[in-house]
């Protein structure tokens, strides 16, 4: 993770969208020669999860509490998606039709999600640890295409505290030619229905280098929908790992 609050001019303290350039500012600080750009990735937020080291290992997760009836209104889903999970994990790796943009892929399933769309944003996801999920695989390309990542932005952050100073910020620069994520695996580190984290590890391609990163996204549900949490300063973070120990096989 950042080092919080240690070096104000480090690249994972600076302001940014694009998820594409957080990984390449991962790359330059491990010394690799390539433009520096900003992340959405504060120093103010530390959330409880059962594991918060990227490649370890999270506590077992209780068996998906599917409800049929009596949830609450705000439980469904915007534009219709049938089942709700106010609790539970994925443990094993969903089926996916897989599409990209750029040269990152994303998964879409008719049952999770996205259903919709809000001009280039996809949206609409099932209220369940796997809607969430296929959210935040979502969010990996969506949130890397520096031409439309602005635009999504204003469509997938909740209301909160954070959310006009992220928009302000704008999407950042992109992270330039050459340089490629591909989703190898996720963990879901915490989820009770109203909020949930995910950790999608990606491996990372770019001047002649290849890493594995970890990207933490901070979740909420709101309108019927997934949103990427504004009242957490660091809704989405990023670091390098060894290696895809922990998590759960999944990718195009």
């Amino acid at each position: 993770m950042a080092n919080n609050g240690e070096n104000t001019s480090s690249p994972f303290t600076r302001p940014g969208f694009v998820v594409a350039a957080i990984v390449v500012a991962i790359v330059a600080t491990l010394g690799i020669t390539l433009a520096v750009v900003g992340a959405l990735n504060g120093d103010e937020y530390e959330a409880p999860l059962a594991s918060s080291t990227p490649g370890g290992s999270s506590s077992p997760a209780a068996p998906p509490e599917t409800v049929e009836a009596a949830v609450p209104a705000d439980s469904e889903s915007i534009c219709g998606l049938p089942g709700v999970e106010l609790s539970g994990s994925v443990p094993t790796a969903p089926e996916a039709e897989w599409a990209y943009q750029m040269a990152i892929p994303y998964p879409t399933s008719a049952t999770y999600g996205p259903a919709s769309s809000e001009g280039v944003a996809r949206t609409c996801y099932q209220h369940s640890p796997t809607g969430a999920l296929f959210f935040a695989a979502n969010a990996l390309s969506q949130g890397s295409d520096v031409a439309t990542a602005e635009e999504w932005m204003n469509v997938v952050l909740s209301e909160g505290e954070y959310r006009d100073s992220f928009l302000a910020q704008g999407a950042g620069a992109d992270a330039g030619p050459g340089t490629r994520l591909q989703i190898a695996g996720y963990r879901i580190l915490s989820y009770d229905g109203e909020r949930a984290t995910v950790d999608i590890a990606a491996r990372f391609s770019g001047n002649g280098e290849n890493i594995i990163v970890s990207a933490m996204y901070y979740l909420v549900w709101e309108n019927g929908d997934w949103k990427i949490d504004s009242n957490i300063a660091k809704p989405m973070d990023a670091a390098p790992i060894p290696d895809l120990a922990g998590y759960t096989a999944w990718g195009a």
